[in-house]
C-alpha cells in the first residue's frame, strides 16, 4: 500500500476533474478522496497498490479531454487505511 497526495494546477475545475479522476481511482481499486480548492486547483488524495496509484497519477497529469493541467504537486505520505471507498468532497 501506498499513499499520494497531490494538488493540480491549470483549469481543472468545471470541466468534470474531480468525476474522472474518482472514476478512474474507483477502476483502479483506489480510496481516498478529490475536491476542489478555492484558488482553482483541484486537490487529491489516493491509497492503494502502487501500480495502481502510478496509473492513477499518470492519468491525473492529463486529465479529461476539457481539462488542461499545468502542475501536478505530489507528495507521498504513509497510508492509514482509513478509507473504504473514493468519493468527491465538496
Amino acid at each position: 500500500m501506498k499513499r499520494a497526495h497531490i494538488w493540480v494546477s491549470g483549469r481543472v475545475q468545471g470541466v468534470f476533474f474531480r468525476q474522472s479522476t474518482e472514476g478512474r481511482a474507483r477502476d483502479l481499486g483506489l480510496v481516498g478522496w478529490v475536491r476542489n480548492l478555492p484558488d482553482g486547483r483541484v486537490e487529491a488524495l489516493a491509497e492503494g497498490d502502487p501500480a495502481a496509484l502510478d496509473l492513477w497519477l499518470a492519468f491525473c497529469r492529463e486529465g479529461p479531454p476539457a481539462a488542461r493541467v499545468e502542475r501536478v504537486e505530489l507528495r507521498w505520505e504513509e497510508p492509514t487505511g482509513e478509507f473504504e471507498r473514493f468519493e468527491i468532497r465538496r
